[in-house]
């Protein structure tokens, strides 16, 4: 990661109760400003991750989408609005982290992720974190961070549910993606939230706990989900963690 950088006054007030927390402080402040963090998608994760990255004064936000906002997604992709409708993704988020913090820099990437652009649009970030939603695109990007030595913040939705985990595969033995997911489901086996619908608010909770792990990351702070899976039902409110380990 980049060196720490230097904040300004206004910072300093910004972002006052962090730096009285002991464990980030302004040092650890000073990190969240230097860091570069790539979002994959501006949907239903990425919307509360790029927004809460903003708020804390993560100081390069990237964004890779390559959607348009409609309407269906105004329910739970809350970095849009009802006026951007038709705009560009990655254009309204840009919009909206501005209004929250002028100091982010955001880096918007109009394309559709895949294997001839990935490796380029991740080498110059220090953390992924993954917001799609298929496997496809999940491989890739996990193929693509532990390639580069970046390490990913994955989640996934349900209709009531989602699960999160952080990879760093190239640290010692840690575990992969494909550890826990071997291969990808039949296709048509895991519905799209279009055809079996999903509780907005779940975003919100999957999003924001992938961004508590990104600060995580950044600050050396607490105990990274590193071989560790979290569930999370919202109908029974309740969280579950599963320890995997590496396979190969």
């Amino acid at each position: 990661m980049a060196k720490n950088a230097k904040l300004t006054g206004q910072e300093i007030e910004r972002y006052a109760r962090h730096i009285i927390l002991p464990e980030i402080g302004g040092a650890g402040q000073q990190k969240l400003k230097a860091a570069r963090v790539c979002i994959i998608g501006a949907g239903g994760l990425g919307s509360p991750v790029a927004m809460y990255l903003a708020a804390a004064g993560v100081g390069t936000l990237g964004i890779i989408d390559d959607d348009v906002v409609s309407l269906s997604n105004l329910q739970r992709q809350i970095i849009h609005a009802t006026d951007q409708i038709s705009e560009k993704k990655t254009h309204s988020a840009t919009k909206t982290i501005a209004n929250i913090n002028p100091h982010v820099k955001v880096i918007a990437h109009n394309e559709r992720l895949n294997a001839d652009n990935a490796q380029r649009n991740f080498k110059d970030y220090d953390i992924i974190v993954d917001g799609s939603d298929n496997f496809e695109t999940r491989y890739l990007v996990a193929d693509q961070a532990e390639a580069l030595g970046l390490p990913l913040v994955a989640a996934a939705l349900g209709r009531f549910d989602g699960s999160l985990t952080v990879l760093a595969p190239f640290e010692g033995n840690n575990p992969r993606y494909r550890d826990i997911f071997p291969k990808a489901p039949p296709a048509g086996v895991v519905p799209t939230c279009a055809e079996a619908g999903i509780l907005g608010v779940v975003a919100g909770v999957m999003g924001t706990l992938q961004a508590t792990e990104v600060i995580k990351l950044v600050t050396h702070i607490g105990t990274p989900l590193i071989g560790q899976l979290l569930l999370y039902d919202a109908l029974e409110c309740r969280f579950e963690k599963m320890r995997f380990k590496r396979k190969t």
